[in-house]
């Protein structure tokens, strides 16, 4: 796919992509994982990245057999993400994506916020960051029935952010979110975040290292 002749609207996605956060994701992961005495191999695990929690949970039930419910689990789970992101102080935006952000703010960009975390942890991050006043919207996969690399996530975005999907540009650093991009006909770039480095991004139409590479297009 050819980058878009003018751009109206960029989707970012928010964990790995605005902030760095994966690290304490796993770690809840995991620690939820063992109060289940169950082993998620590095493989398994992988195919949950970019999925809601939800969506995450449910497919361990299936594949464990759990006699759990998955609503359960993603507060289980939620409680410990919290408690890491209220306690690490050292927690911040990835590198450069702030002055991306500003940047394409300045030049009169819609920017959409895409992201498969729960609304109260992608208002915890915004109010944290004072990153509010630069969206026109948020929406959370968590909300939505389907989870990427379903669609839905970056259809909707497009809609909110007023814009056809010919006009927009998404940021993902996962495989399931570029997976969604290319699903919903938007060009995507997929941005090397050193703390995922197990995604292979393939199927991005792009990759990129640096949010500055952004800026050469816009």
């Amino acid at each position: 796919m050819n980058f878009p002749k003018e751009v109206s609207c960029v989707i970012f996605d928010m964990d790995g992509v605005i902030i760095d956060s994966e690290a304490i994701h796993k770690k809840a992961y995991y620690e939820t994982f063992e109060s289940l005495d169950v082993e998620v191999s590095e493989d398994l695990y992988k195919t949950l990245t970019g999925a809601s929690t939800l969506n995450a949970f449910q497919k361990l039930v299936d594949h464990f057999n759990l006699d759990k419910k998955p609503e359960d689990l993603v507060l289980a789970k939620r409680k410990r993400y919290v408690n890491y992101f209220e306690n690490d102080n050292s927690l911040q935006l990835v590198n450069g994506v702030e002055d991306l952000i500003k940047y394409l703010f300045e030049k009169g960009k819609t920017l959409v916020l895409a992201s498969s975390s729960a609304m109260v942890n992608i208002n915890r991050v915004f109010n944290r960051f004072n990153l509010n006043p630069y969206f026109s919207a948020k929406i959370s996969g968590a909300d939505l029935k389907a989870s990427k690399p379903h669609p839905e996530i970056f259809l909707k975005a497009a809609k909110l952010g007023n814009t056809s999907t010919k006009n927009c540009i998404i940021i993902e650093d996962s495989d399931n979110g570029v997976k969604a991009a290319n699903y919903a006909g938007i060009f995507v770039f997929g941005y090397r975040n050193p703390l995922a480095a197990d995604q292979t991004l393939a199927n991005a139409n792009r990759t990129i290292n640096k949010f500055e590479e952004i800026k050469k297009f816009i």
